[in-house]
């Protein structure tokens, strides 16, 4: 094989591991974005130092242990990602302020198709997409970093610990202890869980379509009676969440009232449902980005919203439209 070919080998073979390997830095640093940046810098180490590789573990593994010391190296600054309601206590409706928090590093949205792969058996699919939850990866900001690393790969990724500990350097009793420690963590955080997003049975859809009609309609006496009781309502990068239907109504009906007359597009994100929430243009007519809305769902109601307000990071990575017409329709960009 030519230096050539041998070269476009490599590449496709790297490649070919791009988005799992996203998907576990998306865990361990809870943004798309660093994800992406750690996964590019892991393949150039790759394709740089590949004569160095040995080949007495795979290459997958080989590129593991280096997307690991990435990402630990990434997160020695000390930054965790947070949601609102991992940094204050619920908010009444009747005192709730929109305070932004910039000093914040806020645990960010993925598309599905960036982090998860192809996978056939439907619960190790149910198990991937439940492992880039909101709720989950936050709860995994709470542990030390090679913690984290430990619980990804022998929880999530299925790995022998024998395998981890060879990857970090370490020993199988000490890859043991460090997943014990972390579960303790993982439990005190008790992340709840949520329907899937992908595949959708035909209860959750019609949910979700009510859902829609709903909010787009406005009718809050609709939307009441599809959030559980303690659903919860949060804006990052504001630090105001809500608890409560009663609250989110309430919010709804006073500051959210600009809400009034959106239309929301289906999307999915983070394993779970989603939708980009258009406002109206009243200057311009049709509709223009508000939030990409991450909703969680449990027992036939939603459990939790999530709108994430910096809609010009957001729906560019999501390749969601820029501007609606006024029948709701995507605009085609000129």
């Amino acid at each position: 094989m030519s230096d050539l070919a041998a070269a476009a080998d490599l590449d496709v073979r790297l490649e070919g591991h791009r988005r799992e390997l996203t998907g576990y830095c998306y865990r361990m640093l809870g943004s798309a974005f660093e994800a992406e940046d750690a996964v590019q810098d892991t393949l150039v180490r790759a394709w740089r130092s590949i004569d160095k590789f040995e080949g007495r573990a795979s290459l997958r593994s080989w590129l593991y242990r280096i997307a690991t010391n990435v990402c630990l190296d990434m997160l020695t600054a000390g930054n965790k990602r947070a949601r609102p309601m991992d940094l204050t206590a619920a908010t009444p409706v009747a005192g709730a302020q929109l305070n932004s928090r910039p000093e914040v590093t806020w645990l960010e949205p993925v598309p599905d198709g960036r982090v998860l792969p192809t996978i056939e058996d439907p619960a190790e699919a149910a198990l991937a997409r439940e492992s880039v939850r909101l709720a989950f990866v936050a709860a995994l900001q709470h542990l030390p970093p090679k913690q984290r690393a430990v619980l990804i790969l022998r929880e999530v990724l299925a790995w022998k610990a024998s395998e981890v500990a060879e990857l970090l350097d370490t020993t199988v009793a000490s890859v043991n202890s460090a997943l014990q420690r972390a579960r303790s963590t993982l439990a005190e955080s008790d992340p709840k869980e949520s329907d899937a997003a992908d595949p959708l049975d035909e209860e959750q859809q019609k949910l979700l379509d009510r859902y829609v009609a709903a909010f787009e309609g406005y009718d809050m006496t609709a939307l009441t009676a599809l959030l559980h009781e303690d659903a919860t309502l949060s804006m990052p990068p504001y630090d105001l969440w809500l608890r409560g239907h009663d609250d989110i109504v309430g919010w709804m009906l006073g500051v959210g009232e600009v809400c009034r007359g959106s239309r929301l597009l289906p999307t999915v994100a983070n394993g779970t449902p989603a939708f980009a929430h258009y406002h109206p243009d009243h200057e311009k007519g049709g509709f223009t980005p508000w939030a990409l809305m991450v909703i969680e769902t449990s027992g036939g109601k939603v459990s939790g919203i999530c709108s994430f307000l910096d809609t010009a990071r957001w729906f560019p990575l999501f390749n969601l439209p820029a501007r609606l017409d006024e029948e709701g329709h995507p605009v085609p960009v000129p």
